[in-house]
Order: structure tokens, then sequence, then C-alpha cells
């Protein structure tokens, strides 16, 4: 059974920034190793669940299963795509099926993160290739949802019948579409490069976290040309973050 396209879910955050072409700016953050640091133990956590979770929806031993999980991971950014592509595999059962753990006392995030990130005038949305449900509840159990106004997560990101995560162009012309601001008052937050390279390409502006733990990290030394501020952490983007072309949205 195929699950038509679902919408972003909008958070509580008690802001309101009304559908217009009015200048603000729009932080686009992803979730793990930006707003919390998921290779703390969450990563190995998915893959493990993941493999399972393959293992049991394709029916191949755990060996094959974590072939395909990487082989997929890489071809498509999501796992599930290639599993819902070539198996016919439910993406919602698989997607729940795979983040089905205890996140409690693996989370670890900044320490005053929700402060920094109030430092940061504009909307903020969370884009992330991860389900839902599970940024839902990084957010909530981090006490960090009322800052954000959507998830955008894998399930929202469909054009035509087909999955479209990042670092998908098409994404991010949805999304431009979807909040109605030039590019240019896009930020994407990420600690992924390919992703960020994408946005650039349609003229947002970019922020690279670099955190060692994520995968091909520690290959890239210095500043890419595709990214505007390279930095280290939330609380070091809210010290530096003049250094980007901010519009703070106006009712006048």
């Amino acid at each position: 059974m195929q699950h038509p396209p679902q919408r972003p879910l909008r958070t509580r955050s008690g802001r309101h920034y009304p559908q217009t072409t009015a200048p603000h700016t729009v932080w686009l953050f992803d979730l793990d190793n930006t707003l919390h640091n998921a290779s703390h133990g969450i990563f190995q956590a998915i893959d493990r669940s993941m493999t399972e979770a393959v293992a049991e929806f394709v029916r191949v031993d755990m060996d094959e299963a974590n072939a395909l999980r990487q082989k997929y991971w890489k071809r498509y950014g999501a796992t599930m795509i290639g599993l819902h592509r070539h198996h016919g595999v439910d993406a919602q059962a698989f997607l729940h099926r795979s983040h089905n753990f205890d996140l409690q006392p693996l989370l670890s995030a900044e320490d005053d993160i929700t402060h920094q990130l109030n430092r940061l005038p504009g909307r903020k949305i969370v884009l992330t290739n991860a389900p839902e449900h599970y940024a839902r509840d990084v957010l909530q159990l981090l006490g960090m949802q009322s800052l954000f106004d959507e998830i955008w997560a894998i399930e929202h990101m469909q054009l035509q019948g087909r999955f479209r995560p990042k670092p998908s162009l098409a994404l991010m012309q949805q999304l431009q579409a979807r909040f109605a601001v030039p590019a240019e008052q896009f930020v994407l937050v990420e600690d992924t490069l390919r992703n960020l390279k994408s946005a650039k390409q349609l003229g947002m502006q970019t922020v690279h976290i670099f955190n060692p733990g994520t995968p091909h990290s520690a290959l890239h030394r210095g500043r890419n040309s595709y990214v505007d501020l390279r930095t280290h952490s939330i609380r070091d983007l809210a010290q530096r973050h003049r250094k980007l072309k901010l519009v703070e949205y106006s009712s006048r």
C-alpha cells in the first residue's frame, strides 16, 4: 500500500509568520549531527535497528541486510527509498520499525542550545531525511520543539510520486515555493556537505556545522566554495551569524 504525500508537521512555536513575500530569513536546520550529536550513540542504534528492519522486510540475513542498507543510503540518500522502489516495502511501516528504540539515554546536545537558537532571527524549520516521528521525539526530549515552526521529514519529500530527499535540487525549489521568499533569504545549516552544495546551486546561504562523526567529514579540513560559514556548533553560529546576510521579519 502506498501512502499519499504528507504535509509537513507544524509545531507549536508560538511565532506567527504569515505566508508573505515580506523580507525575513528562513533557517533550515538539519537534525542529526547538527542540532544534536547523533554520533554519541544514536547513529549506531539507527544502523542496528535499520539493518534488522531490512532483514525482516526483505527476508535476507543480517549481512545482506547491512549491505542493502548502505547501498541504498549511498544511492538515494535514504535506505527506505531503495527498499520502497526495488522491493515494494511500505515506506511508513519501514520508517517506524527502523527508528523504534529508546532515544532518551542516547541523546546528547549543547547545554544551552535553546538559548543559542533563540539568538538567530527569522523562521526556523527542521529539514531532515529522517522520519517525522523520530525528529519530533528528538526535539521534544531536548526541549526544542517550540523553537521550530515546521518539521520537514522524509515523508514530506515527495514530488510527482517519488521521494526527493536532500540533496535534491527539486526539494530545495519546493521549499522556496512553499515559503515564498527568495532563495538568498534561506540559510541551510548542515553537517553534510553534499546537501549544502545543492542549496548553494539554488542561491541559498549555507552553514557547515563540522562534526567529525559525520561520514566523510574528516576528509574536508577547509571551507568549500559553496559554504558561506563554517562552524563547529550552534553556539558558534549564534556568535557569528552576522557574517551572513540575514533579514528580520517586519509586519510594517
